[in-house]
């Protein structure tokens, strides 16, 4: 709870807004191009992987959008997720997203870490299944 606490103070943190619709369809469309391109980049890895993270992000901010929550930090979003809809979300789909999350970082800013390969095929085989769970 302390954690979200934190991410409710923060300027770009957790904050409630209107539901809308509108923004809740325009970021689903995101979610199923991060996907798209995701299965195009299987020789790019980095971004293979950052388009896997966006996949999962964008489609649980098709939620926050219909909910009317607007969080711009990735680490509250994800906060969000393990607090408030906990109830929706299985213990293996919060792992997906942290790893996603971890991967895409990993990859993304630095050259001298490496992905298991445990956790590439999880995020292979599992990035559909969480955009169709959204």
């Amino acid at each position: 709870m302390n954690k979200l606490k934190w991410c409710v103070k923060q300027r770009r943190g957790i904050k409630l807004i209107e539901p809308n619709n509108d923004l809740a369809i325009a970021y689903i469309k995101k979610a199923e191009n991060s996907l798209r391109a995701a299965a195009t980049l299987k020789d790019n890895l980095d971004w293979e992987i950052s388009a896997s993270y966006y996949t999962l992000y964008f489609s649980f901010y098709t939620i926050l959008m219909k909910v009317g929550v607007k969080s711009e930090i990735h680490k509250c979003t994800l906060t969000l997720m393990e607090e408030v809809f906990n109830n929706y979300f299985s213990n293996d789909d919060l792992l997906l997203f942290k790893r996603s999350q971890k991967a895409r970082v990993d990859l993304q800013y630095y050259s001298d870490r490496n992905l298991t390969e445990d956790t590439l095929k999880k995020i292979r085989k599992n990035r559909a299944v969480f955009f169709r769970k959204m």
